[in-house]
């Protein structure tokens, strides 16, 4: 449970300064949106930039398509999990030790067939895997029936992985999944249980921190466990992913794959855990909605990440954000399979560190230019970034505020994008007149000097709005 902080009084969110202007995988069970939708309805506006041309079987034979990812960030523990529990006795010396991983993740297209890419990217050693399996979690750490499946590579059941080197997994068959991409009835909102087993001590572990997904770990010494359906070797829970950063499903030639990038605000900072109510989540199931299974969205977003800084990246000295867009484009963008659109939020960790506006734009100029290079027709949906007014350190001063401001009017004049959500302007705290929203104030009524305990807040939107309305507000997250 994660407490946020007590807002006694509307904390401004317009930033302004120089105008001055007025502050599927779609589960059965509904879900409360809470994140943002005035911004994801803005991202549905521009979905004709990344809209597909139909992809069926008759395209001819099927291809790789990404259908999870989960950005190499650093190596243990450098990084900003959320919820995470004490790993002090799972992981002493930060490091795993004959030791069996489950990691569970929410695929945005189910197939027949899959493969998993395996990771020592910011490791220092060589790391040996084995007894890996893939099957259908029940809940928990307990798999479904008869649906773990073991994962070879080239062949054998063991990978040894090289400090900087990842590689693919063999094709692994999931007989539960019926159809190339058709998403039964029992399949609707699971997820996959990925288990392996590290052989010795592992050295530093590649990670990324902020999954906002419980997965679950044995103690030190419980050797490979991974083929066993039930919980009871898993004592310890992380709310982190550990040594994989994608899964690939077999699907339609044609099938477009859309990747979400950026940093904390794509990652999910303050969205719900196990709740998958981050915007790339809830613009995944929109576009499902529109295009069926035509369109699959992956989210390659780490807390903390800037376009250009730090300049070089160190794992021997890591920061929390991971490498730069720029140094980490290649294996979170370009060496992903299927790659046709990509929406990028980023920016304000970059000013917030106190990089110029001319050397960010120079930045984004060169990310646009590598897509484009590499992925001929690629459509890239650009974002402006969203206000800080307010907030503690360098993002909340009258400067970081003009520099964004500057940075937003290059992102929608500079024309390098396919098309423009405007985060910011989707933002301010006077633009509750959307439906839902105005159905929601007007149930509440007059809040001034009122206690409210706002539940389940997840970006707090509504606990925000209700403190701007004069409310005494504890938001809560479950």
């Amino acid at each position: 449970m994660t407490l946020y902080r007590r807002l006694e009084q509307a904390q401004p969110i317009e930033e302004d300064w120089t105008t001055k202007r007025p502050a599927a995988r779609v589960s059965p069970t509904s879900r409360r949106i809470r994140a943002w939708p005035v911004c994801v309805m803005a991202l549905i506006t521009v979905a004709s930039a990344i809209a597909p041309e139909a992809a069926t079987a008759n395209d001819g034979d099927s291809v790789w398509i990404t259908s999870w990812t989960g950005s190499a960030q650093g190596p243990y523990p450098s990084g900003n999990a959320v919820a995470q529990p004490d790993l002090e006795f799972a992981f002493p010396n930060k490091v795993a030790s004959d030791q069996t991983f489950r990691l569970i993740v929410h695929p945005d297209l189910w197939s027949p067939q899959m493969r998993i890419r395996f990771t020592n990217v910011f490791g220092n050693q060589p790391v040996t895997f084995d007894g890996v399996f893939v099957g259908l979690q029940k809940s928990g750490a307990t798999l479904v029936h008869n649906t773990n499946q073991p994962v070879h590579f080239s062949g054998e059941a063991n990978l040894t992985l090289q400090p900087g080197q990842s590689t693919w997994s063999d094709p692994v068959s999931l007989p539960f999944v019926e159809d190339a991409g058709q998403e039964g009835p029992d399949l609707a909102g699971r997820k996959l249980s990925i288990s392996f087993h590290t052989v010795g001590s592992t050295g530093p572990m590649t990670w990324h921190a902020k999954a906002l997904t419980t997965s679950y770990v044995t103690n030190q010494g419980a050797g490979s466990v991974g083929d066993a359906e039930g919980d009871s070797a898993f004592p310890t829970s992380t709310t982190s992913w550990y040594f994989i950063d994608a899964i690939d499903m077999r699907a339609p030639r044609g099938t477009q794959l859309v990747v979400a990038l950026g940093d904390s605000i794509t990652d999910g900072t303050s969205s719900t855990i196990n709740g998958d109510d981050r915007w790339p989540d809830v613009v995944a199931r929109r576009l499902e909605a529109a295009y069926g299974d035509r369109v699959v969205l992956v989210n390659e977003g780490i807390g903390g990440n800037q376009i250009i800084g730090p300049a070089a990246y160190d794992p021997n000295n890591p920061v929390s954000g991971g490498p730069s867009v720029l140094q980490r484009l290649a294996r979170d963008v370009l060496s992903l399979s299927g790659v046709t659109a990509v929406i990028w939020h980023e920016g304000t960790n970059d000013v917030s560190a106190g990089a110029t506006a001319d050397a960010i734009e120079a930045g984004i100029s060169t990310v646009v230019q590598q897509l484009r290079t590499a992925i001929p027709g690629i459509r890239i949906v650009g974002t402006t970034i969203t206000s800080e007014v307010g907030a503690a350190g360098n993002g909340g001063t009258p400067a970081a505020a003009a520099e964004r401001i500057a940075l937003n009017q290059f992102i929608k004049s500079s024309g390098l994008f396919d098309a423009i959500a405007d985060f910011y302007e989707a933002g301010w705290p006077d633009r509750y007149d959307d439906p839902l929203s105005r159905s929601l104030f007007s149930l509440i009524g007059d809040v001034a000097g009122t206690s409210i305990l706002d539940v389940a807040c997840g970006h707090w939107r509504i606990t925000r709005e209700l403190a701007r309305r004069g409310g005494n507000v504890v938001g809560v997250d479950l």
